[in-house]
C-alpha cells in the first residue's frame, strides 16, 4: 500500500480523503490544510491526521494528492516532486501552461509519476463507448451547471469545459489547428458562460459550450464518424451507439432501412452498452496507484493534463480577439 497524504481539504479534499481512507490501494497518512481552523475541526470529526506544514506531510508519504486551489498546484506540487514523491494533481493541472512544463520535467528528472484529476475519463458512460469511438470528425458538447460560488475564481473554461477538452484530446489523435470562442460574464469577473469551435488539422471540428448560470445541469457528449454516431451523457451516466452497415437484401420485417440519392440502402443498429456502476474520483486515484506500483503510463498523465490547459488557454486567448 502506498502512503498517500492530501493537501488541501475542502470540498474536494474532504471526498479525496474519504476514498483514500477505504482504497486498498493506499495507506491515507494524513493531510494538511491552510486554514488550520477547518483542519482542526476535519480532524475532530473524522479523525484523519492532521499536519502542521505541507512539508512536514510530504517528508511523511509516498504519494502527494493536491486538492487545492488550482493558483497553489504549482508551488506545492513542485515541492512534492523535487521531495520525490509521486504526484496526484486537481485539474487544472496549473495556472499556466509554462508551470505544467515546469512540473513535467521535474517530474522526469526526479523519475516520478504524475497524474491529473480529469475524472470524466473514468466515467462509466464514456469507458463503455472510448473503444468504439474511431476517427470521429465532428463533435458536439455541453457542460451547464447551476451556479455555485465555488469556482468561480477562474473562467468557466478552466472550471468546466476543461473536462470536455480533455476528454476530446484524448479520442482525436490530431493536433489542434485553431481555436475561436467567445465568452460572456454575467455575474463573475471571468466569463460564466463560453462556446469554443476547436479545428484539428486531420479535419474534425468540436463545438463546446459551457455555462455555470445554467437553470439545470447537463454534461453531453456527441461523436460523429463515417457510419457512427456516439452520444454520453456524463451527468446520468448513459450511452447509446448508433451505426449503420450496409443493408442486407433480405432485411427482416423490423429493420431499419434508410436509402440515400444514389439509392445505396443502409441499415441501422442500436447499441446500448452495459454501463458498469463505480467512483470515478476512487477510480482514477487508484488507477494512479497501479500506474505507480506496475510502472507505467498513468491514464491522465501530466503531459495530457498540459495539453488540456494548453487548448483551454486558446480559448481564453481567443475571448480577448
Amino acid at each position: 500500500m502506498l502512503k498517500a497524504g492530501v493537501i488541501g481539504a475542502g470540498h474536494l479534499g474532504k471526498i479525496h480523503l474519504k476514498l483514500l481512507q477505504q482504497s486498498s490501494e493506499y495507506d491515507l497518512i494524513g493531510f494538511y490544510d491552510g486554514d488550520k481552523q477547518r483542519a482542526k475541526e476535519i480532524e475532530g470529526e473524522f479523525g484523519y491526521r492532521s499536519f502542521d506544514s505541507a512539508e512536514a506531510l510530504i517528508e511523511a508519504v509516498d504519494m502527494i494528492d493536491v486538492v487545492t486551489p488550482t493558483i497553489t498546484h504549482f508551488e506545492t506540487a513542485k515541492k512534492a516532486i523535487i521531495s520525490g514523491k509521486h504526484l496526484f494533481v486537481e485539474k487544472p493541472i496549473t495556472s499556466t501552461y509554462a508551470e505544467a512544463e515546469e512540473l513535467i520535467q521535474l517530474a522526469k528528472k526526479h523519475q516520478v509519476k504524475g497524474q491529473v484529476g480529469h475524472v470524466e475519463r473514468f466515467n462509466p458512460a464514456f469507458t463503455a463507448v472510448k473503444d468504439k469511438i474511431g476517427q470521429p470528425m465532428f463533435i458536439e458538447a455541453h457542460r451547464l451547471a447551476e451556479f455555485n460560488p465555488r469556482g468561480t475564481d477562474v473562467p468557466v473554461v478552466l472550471d468546466l469545459m476543461i473536462h470536455d477538452i480533455d476528454v476530446i484530446l484524448s479520442v482525436v489523435k490530431s493536433k489542434v489547428k485553431n481555436v475561436s470562442a467567445s465568452g460572456v460574464s454575467v455575474i463573475s469577473e471571468t466569463p460564466d458562460i463560453a462556446n469554443a469551435r476547436i479545428q484539428f488539422e486531420n479535419g474534425c471540428v468540436a463545438n463546446l459550450t459551457a455555462s455555470r448560470i445554467s437553470l439545470k445541469n447537463m454534461r453531453k457528449a456527441r461523436f460523429f464518424q463515417r457510419d457512427a454516431y456516439i452520444s454520453v451523457d456524463f451527468l446520468e451516466r448513459k450511452c447509446e451507439v448508433v451505426k449503420m452497415k450496409d443493408a442486407p437484401k433480405d432485411p427482416d420485417d423490423f429493420a431499419m432501412i434508410l436509402q440515400n440519392a444514389e439509392g445505396v440502402k443502409k441499415q441501422i443498429y442500436f447499441e446500448n452498452p452495459t454501463i458498469d456502476t463505480n467512483n470515478a474520483i476512487l477510480d482514477e486515484l487508484e488507477s494512479f496507484a497501479q500506474a505507480i506500483n506496475n510502472n507505467t503510463e498513468p491514464v491522465v498523465s501530466l503531459e495530457q493534463g498540459a495539453e488540456a490547459l494548453k487548448v483551454a488557454n486558446m480559448v481564453i486567448e481567443s475571448f480577448k480577439k
